[in-house]
């Protein structure tokens, strides 16, 4: 009898202990645009002087997904402030750009907030796995998107970024591209075409050429890809050839090989951890630090 209650108190106070981990924001549901999904959640820490800020932006394939709710504990022990965004998604009845513009509203709307929470918006990061993975690194490697003629003033605020780590990401969205170097299993995902008001990727690839195209390719960091953007470090599981099956190749580290070599070609810095391998001598702990935090 007096280990079973043992045995409950303990599973008691392991879920007390899990509750009292989860950190409600300190600023929910925040309209950063006109869509309905243009809401965040901020945690802020505690400073005399501005922090740097991780804006982590959700997975789902842009099909589908939500903005994280609680944080960890330790978050307001890192040394800088956090928010997690909702975008526009398909399974609402969104194409592209609104969830890439999305995020590129809510970098805005970070700045435009700056002084009252107290964010430094020079150290401003992005992060997220799988397809917030795909907009954080189509973010960090595109032009500012800027509208200083703008008389919305978070419009007129810069989109560009310090950095971004990311987890899973798709780095093109060529179908021909991905199943020659990925494999026919990674084509199969939703993600491919659906996002561009597309059914199949058969369509996609029969009216590739046509229409699709450009419209398909603009949202990759492999299409922005330049010498001054900022540091990116990508994290895969593996890298295994080919494909074994859809969820394994949209989320193939192959995809970071792509970018890494288009890295290498133009300059920019791109580091790649596929499993435990990292191709320079740089944890991610300390990339995140050296942007956020200046450590």
């Amino acid at each position: 009898m007096n280990r079973i209650f043992i045995i409950c108190l303990g599973l008691v106070l392991s879920n007390w202990a899990l509750a009292v981990d989860k950190v409600a924001p300190t600023h929910k549901d925040v309209s950063y645009g006109p869509h309905e999904r243009h809401n965040l959640n901020f945690w802020q820490v505690d400073s005399d002087t501005p922090l740097g800020i991780l804006i982590q932006i959700h997975g789902g394939g842009w099909i589908g997904g939500k903005k994280a709710d609680t944080q960890h504990q330790n978050v307001f022990e890192k040394g800088y402030h956090t928010a997690s965004i909702n975008y526009p998604l398909v399974s609402k009845g969104d194409i592209q750009p609104a969830m890439a513009h999305a995020a590129a509203r809510a970098v805005q709307f970070i700045r435009y907030k700056a002084e009252e929470w107290n964010i430094d918006p020079s150290r401003i990061m992005l992060t997220g796995s799988s397809a917030g993975a795909a907009s954080s690194m189509w973010l960090a490697t595109h032009d500012d998107m800027a509208n200083p003629d703008s008389e919305d003033p978070i419009a007129r605020l810069s989109t560009r970024v310090a950095g971004a780590h990311v987890g899973g990401g798709q780095t093109t969205l060529d179908p021909f591209l991905i199943e020659e170097r990925i494999g026919s299993e990674a084509i199969k995902h939703g993600m491919l075409f659906k996002p561009f008001g597309v059914e199949s990727i058969d369509e996609l690839k029969n009216g590739w050429e046509g229409n699709y195209r450009e419209f398909s390719n603009e949202y990759t960091a492999l299409k922005h890809l330049s010498k001054d953007d900022p540091p990116l470090f990508l994290r895969y599981k593996d890298a295994v050839f080919p494909a074994r099956d859809m969820g394994h190749g949209i989320h193939h580290g192959i995809f970071g090989l792509i970018l890494k070599e288009r890295a290498d070609e133009v300059g920019a810095q791109v580091y790649l951890q596929i499993g435990q391998d990292v191709t320079a001598e740089k944890p991610l702990h300390v990339f995140v630090n050296s942007i956020l935090i200046n450590e």
